[in-house]
């Protein structure tokens, strides 16, 4: 539920970018029990003026007095080419899923497209790009075909921006819209937007919003998060 995040146009050096977020909510009750949500993720990012390499990985755990809700495990690398130098991109990724509340117990994505940056700048980032993913899925309980593991093809359509304001408020967002080629009623929904606030130069106080469609299985989730995050440049 964290996303990948893009920066400005960069000279021939490399530079570098980690972070780390850890978020989540608790609700405690007499009687009743406890109920919480964890969300953690890191990421990492090497830049160079034609080549950007993108790496990024979550672990979200939730539980409630009757049974554990969340056990979400997500790891992403993507490669960004041409992106710092002119409009149109291309993009290569690759990513693997296991979700408890989707109901995925493996899911392997790989595939390339292409992109365009509307707006590149420090501040301020939007951008949109498509292409193709070949995925394998396999699922804990069955899809509304009968099937408990299939491959298809997937376009990916994704709209992602930032935008940062007198460099202490921030708000990100990256949304997909995947659906199957060959399975119209097949499609991924993922929507994530965060709001930040700057607290010291390297922490900031985080929230974010984040849901989870998989159309073919009807399962969702929809997640509310808050707490701090760490970044370094180098």
């Amino acid at each position: 539920m964290i996303q990948l995040t893009g920066f400005a146009q960069f000279n021939d050096t490399v530079s570098h970018y980690i972070s780390f977020s850890g978020t989540g909510n608790l609700n405690r009750t007499t009687p009743g029990g406890t109920t919480y949500l964890l969300n953690n993720a890191v990421k990492f990012q090497i830049d160079k003026k034609k080549i950007s390499l993108n790496s990024m990985a979550s672990h979200i755990y939730g539980k409630n007095p009757a049974a554990k809700t969340n056990d979400d495990l997500l790891a992403i690398m993507n490669l960004d080419v041409l992106k710092g130098i002119q409009k149109f991109y291309y993009w290569a990724l690759t990513s693997f899923e296991k979700s408890y509340s989707l109901k995925v117990d493996s899911r392997f994505q790989a595939g390339v497209g292409v992109g365009y940056s509307f707006v590149n700048k420090d501040n301020a980032n939007l951008e949109v790009s498509d292409g193709f993913l070949y995925e394998t899925s396999n699922l804990a309980v069955t899809d509304k075909l009968g099937r408990t593991s299939y491959r298809t093809v997937r376009n990916s359509l994704r709209l992602k921006y930032r935008f940062i304001i007198k460099e202490i408020f921030r708000f990100d967002g990256l949304h997909f819209y995947q659906p199957s080629l060959s399975d119209g009623d097949d499609y991924i929904l993922k929507l994530n937007t965060s709001f930040s606030v700057k607290l010291y130069k390297w922490l900031s106080f985080t929230t974010g919003f984040n849901y989870n469609r998989q159309n073919i299985t009807s399962t969702e989730n929809l997640l509310i998060t808050y707490g701090l995050s760490l970044e370094k440049y180098f």
